[in-house]
């Protein structure tokens, strides 16, 4: 879970580069403009279409305003939970998705309608309370935090020149000659000497961190980050898809951020990948506040080992060791499969298993066929089992995605062909050694990745700024890495 820091602070980088035209559906978001409670806050949207916004979730695509953004929540935790079964098919798909409309929520939902009223107050108490929980003022904070002040201001010269341009509220003024809402004249600036003397004055002033939202907010391209591509690439926001009208037009016409590499996971064959545009391929880069506090890191808390105690030093613990294999990289789990054949290790089953399928996520056909329990199961034993359709056995160390991320939406005939040779190969192999077993798997494995919306299965890459794994820069030494940390715990 996220925590929720610095609401106020966060409108800062919204009015500065949050600006999204709303179109069709996402108009019908409402605006702080639209309650008395909130109309201070009206000029973050300009009838008719434009909103000055936050870029929330991973991939900042709520991108229709706070409120909208708040909204959503609603909806997704079971509110008006009437709707959902209308617009797909749980666990496996089969019929085209399709948006959840806010009009129809307004005319069908008291639900909705209700919360819709309420959410402005919501706002207005994460305005108000939403604080950091600082170290400092943690029990038994003194025994990790460093008096050095020599060591802190290395830290904050090294965050000034490596971290600030992405992970900072509080951003020095572009020259004329750079339009900082374009992203490559944006970066190319953060490279030169002119950024870097503004942002290092920045951060060594006192005030640096008074109202930071420690995040610029800005999507940030998933080839320069070089992190897992598989939550960039998630088309819930996309036009026409689940939540289309709580995304805006500008999100749903981002072009694509072009190619990056990935890895075959049963050989390491690296090969390039196409990123889709439409809003995908970005990640909007988390706030550091209260960094000591949420490790594991990355946006799927891959890097680093979660202490799962609630204590100030368990907390430290899993900083600690996220910290370190975040700016040491060669510190990071390799693939137990492949190991430097990838860089970093791949999500894998770790005994045999089966897909299990229970007949009331199959269509209303196969749960027909599914009365013939007997009959079917004295003649596909294979597939039918216990009044469920079975898939298996799934050999151990199998890469989970080249399952998980099958396009269910994809060609019917290339799908159904495919989930056939499948089958029948893995029923060939019953009772078979995982060896065995895997050696039939791996003649699979081109179909899956013909087929998966994401081929990228490496979870723990990326993020090398700072480091020698970045090749536009030169790297932080170990002496400036550990200041780095000294001063990010202060945050």
């Amino acid at each position: 879970m996220n925590a929720v820091y610095s609401v106020f602070p966060r409108l800062g980088p919204a009015t500065r580069w949050g600006q999204e035209k709303l179109a069709h559906g996402s108009l019908k978001n409402k605006q702080f403009s639209d309650f008395p409670q909130t109309a201070s806050l009206s000029q973050f949207f300009k009838a008719p279409d434009t909103v000055w916004t936050p870029h929330v979730l991973k991939d900042g695509s709520d991108s229709a305003g706070v409120l909208g953004a708040l909204n959503r929540v609603y909806i997704n935790i079971g509110l008006f939970s009437e709707e959902w079964l209308l617009h797909f098919t749980p666990l496996i798909g089969g019929k085209k998705i399709t948006a959840i409309k806010i009009e129809d929520a307004e005319k069908n939902s008291s639900y909705w309608n209700a919360t819709v009223a309420q959410t402005p107050d919501m706002a207005l108490f994460f305005l108000k309370t939403a604080q950091p929980d600082l170290l400092k003022d943690a029990p038994g904070s003194k025994a990790y935090l460093t008096d050095d002040q020599e060591k802190l201001t290395r830290g904050k010269l090294a965050f000034a020149d490596y971290c600030a341009r992405c992970h900072s509220s509080k951003i020095p003024t572009a020259p004329p000659q750079v339009d900082e809402s374009n992203w490559d004249q944006y970066w190319a600036w953060t490279k030169t000497d002119d950024f870097k003397q503004k942002i290092r004055a920045m951060v060594l002033d006192n005030d640096f961190l008074t109202d930071n939202y420690l995040s610029t907010e800005r999507r940030i391209p998933v080839t320069l980050l070089q992190t897992n591509a598989c939550s960039p690439l998630a088309t819930n926001a996309l036009a026409s898809n689940i939540w289309d009208n709580f995304s805006s037009q500008t999100y749903k016409e981002l072009p694509s951020v072009g190619k990056m590499t990935v890895h075959n996971p049963i050989d390491g064959t690296p090969w390039e990948f196409t990123l889709p545009g439409g809003g995908r391929g970005f990640t909007r880069p988390p706030s550091l506040i209260s960094v000591w506090s949420t490790a594991p890191f990355l946006l799927n808390n891959s890097v680093g080992t979660f202490h799962w105690q609630p204590s100030v030093e368990a907390r430290m613990a899993s900083f600690n060791d996220a910290i370190q294999k975040l700016l040491w990289p060669e510190k990071r789990e390799k693939d137990p499969v492949l190991g430097d054949k990838v860089p970093g290790y791949i999500y894998r089953t770790t005994a045999t298993s089966y897909v299990k399928i229970a007949s009331g996520y199959l269509h209303t056909g196969l749960r027909q066929l599914l009365g013939w329990g007997d009959v079917l199961q004295r003649f596909f034993p294979w597939l039918f089992r216990e009044g469920m359709v079975r898939i298996g056995p799934i050999p151990k160390g199998t890469p989970v995605n080249l399952l998980s991320n099958l396009n269910l939406e994809a060609d019917k005939v290339q799908l159904v062909t495919l989930v056939a040779k499948m089958i029948k190969d893995l029923k060939a192999v019953e009772g078979a050694s995982d060896e065995e077993a895997a050696r039939v798997f791996k003649n699979l494995v081109p179909g899956l990745l013909a087929l998966s919306t994401c081929p990228d299965f490496v979870v723990n890459k990326g993020h090398y700024f700072g480091t020698a794994f970045f090749k536009e820069e030169s790297a932080l030494s170990d002496d400036d890495k550990w200041a780095l940390i000294e001063y990010l715990k202060t945050f």
